[in-house]
């Protein structure tokens, strides 16, 4: 399946039905007066998260979507029937923004909540609504008031713990595979990854969710290589894993090329609590690694772990030291129930 983490799509809410215009009419029964019915209320067009998706790839093959109008008032003081709602089913960590694809609508971070896109119209009264002791036989009913249509765009933010970041050919993908199910393609060339990877790392009967970004080179926050497309899935993290390659041969420019792309992208990127691996240590001696970790000590400020995912050394450190970031980071964000758009559950 094709990983789609952004989509623009058209909604619609329904029209509420019109009121009915109708008489009374029964044998040996005078002056029946006025019994016609109010119409039905549009459908409502709804977000959901939901478990179970990862992709947005479903908005690629349907862009338009639009609840079902309120049936019309009939005689006899029937009501109409209220239009069906739409559903727009989304992974969690879904936001949704207006049509300049700045303003955010929500933010479903939890598995269940429905935030409400467009309100139906009200169905139009009908004309037993008119009846005065002037106007016994009132000939008008309202219309249906028209929904509300909109243009939005959905933006998948992946929910993880731990986001990896790195150089292409950094050991991201072998790391992931290594700590989790996850089996992401793994090659010896450059974007092997080109989407975001999940899996969920366990480590002292302790579980968390560990997100393989595709790999970043100097420029891609002005679209070099894959670019910074796929960033925002870190925005949501906790802990940054930057993993550096032993094979590298200027580990400390590899490294301010990473921290400069995280720094020129924003939203608080380089803020994050970084925990820092030099890769892949089994594929240099001893005396070529020492060196290797003097200069990134050097220019970090403080000394890498040392990781081969290879032959796990160093895995279990590195995943107890993103589990102490991720416990004393983790907080439950509640929906803002003050907004009456939210459903409550």
């Amino acid at each position: 399946m094709k990983f789609l983490d952004q989509a623009k799509v058209y909604i619609r809410s329904g029209d509420g039905g019109a009121g009915a215009v109708s008489f009374r009419r029964e044998k040996f029964i005078e002056f029946g007066g006025p019994d016609g019915g109010d119409g039905g209320r549009g459908g409502d067009v709804w977000a959901e998260a939901v478990d179970g998706l990862n992709t947005l790839i479903d908005y690629r093959y349907q862009q338009h979507f639009k609840a079902q109008t309120g049936v019309h008032g009939m005689g006899r003081n029937r009501t109409g029937a209220g239009g069906k709602d739409v559903v727009l089913k989304v992974p969690v960590g879904t936001q949704i923004f207006e049509e300049d694809n700045e303003t955010v609508v929500c933010d479903l971070t939890q598995v269940g909540q429905r935030f409400l896109l467009a309100k139906g119209g009200n169905g139009g009264f009908g004309n037993q609504h008119f009846k005065t002791s002037t106007n016994q036989a009132p000939r008008r009913a309202n219309p249906g008031l028209e929904g509300e249509e909109r243009t939005i765009w959905l933006r998948l933010k992946l929910i993880a713990d731990a986001g990896l970041v790195g150089l292409p050919n950094a050991g991201k993908s072998t790391f992931l595979a290594t700590v989790t199910a996850a089996k992401p393609k793994i090659a010896d060339y450059p974007f092997t990854t080109l989407h975001p990877g999940l899996g969920v790392a366990r480590v002292d009967a302790r579980e968390f969710v560990i997100a393989d970004i595709p790999g970043l080179i100097e420029g891609a926050h002005e679209g070099v290589g894959i670019g910074d497309r796929f960033l925002g899935h870190v925005e949501r993290t906790r802990v940054l894993l930057h993993l550096v390659s032993a094979r590298e041969e200027d580990v400390a420019s590899a490294y301010e090329t990473v921290r400069g792309e995280l720094e020129a992208y924003g939203h608080g990127l380089d803020e994050k609590a970084e925990i820092l691996a030099l890769s892949q240590a089994d594929t240099v001696d001893a005396e070529a690694l020492a060196e290797k970790i003097a200069e990134l000590e050097e220019v970090a400020g403080h000394a890498p772990m040392i990781l081969s995912a290879a032959t796990s050394q160093g895995v279990q450190d590195v995943l107890r030291a993103l589990m102490a970031e991720v416990k004393s980071a983790r907080d439950v964000e509640a929906p803002p129930t003050d907004d009456p758009r939210w459903l409550a559950e």
